[in-house]
């Protein structure tokens, strides 16, 4: 891993750290807008962050150790934007339950990008 994905995962951390995570969607409601999206692992964001849509910056919190995990980049043709969404204490099946979630859609996509173990 060279210094500056380093210092990314560094912030990320400091980030998370100093922040109030809030989940607004546990796992297993529905979409407030859309009814019949369940939602697969808790979501929520990092309370007085700012992120594209204007809201906190996304978190999706899974049931391992909390630690970040990796990042989920999207971009959503219905609202015309791109965000970030940290994945903290994920296993391996909830990072593919919300991986598949943010691809599901034709108008939304997503790359996932995992930490990698630093040397």
């Amino acid at each position: 891993m060279n210094q500056f994905d380093s210092d990314f995962w560094a912030l990320l951390d400091r980030l998370v750290k100093d922040s109030d995570i809030v989940i607004d969607r546990p796992r297993g409601t529905a979409h407030p807008r859309y009814p019949g999206f369940i939602y697969p692992v808790d979501y929520g964001y990092l309370k007085n962050t700012a992120s594209m849509d204007g809201g906190g910056i996304d978190v999706w919190v899974g049931s391992a150790e909390r630690k970040i995990d990796a990042v989920i980049c999207t971009v959503d043709m219905m609202k015309k934007d791109s965000e970030i969404k940290i994945l903290i204490g994920c296993t391996e099946e909830e990072k593919s339950l919300i991986y598949k979630t943010h691809n599901e859609s034709e108008y939304m996509k997503g790359i996932m990008i995992r930490r990698q173990n630093e040397e």
